[in-house]
C-alpha cells in the first residue's frame, strides 16, 4: 500500500503540470496554491478536514498572488 504522502505528492505534480496551460497567473496561482495548501494541511493537520481547509486557503492566496502577477 502506498503512502497518503505519495499519491498527494504524485497528484500535486500532475496538477501542476495539467494547469501550466491556463490562460492567467490568476487560474494558475489558484490551482498551485490549492494543491499547495492541500499538501501542508494535510502534514500540519492531517485527515480530511485539514486537507481541504488547507485547499482553500492555498487557493485564495494563490488567486491573489496571481492576480497581483497579471496587473503588472
Amino acid at each position: 500500500m502506498q503512502q497518503p504522502h505519495t499519491w498527494l505528492t504524485a497528484l500535486a505534480l500532475t496538477t501542476t503540470l495539467a494547469l501550466g496551460g491556463c490562460a492567467n497567473n490568476q487560474q494558475l496561482g489558484t490551482g498551485v496554491g490549492a494543491v499547495a495548501g492541500g499538501l501542508v494541511g494535510d502534514a500540519v493537520l492531517g485527515g480530511t478536514i485539514g486537507t481541504l481547509g488547507g485547499a482553500a486557503a492555498g487557493a485564495v492566496i494563490g488567486n491573489q498572488i496571481g492576480k497581483n502577477q497579471d496587473q503588472k
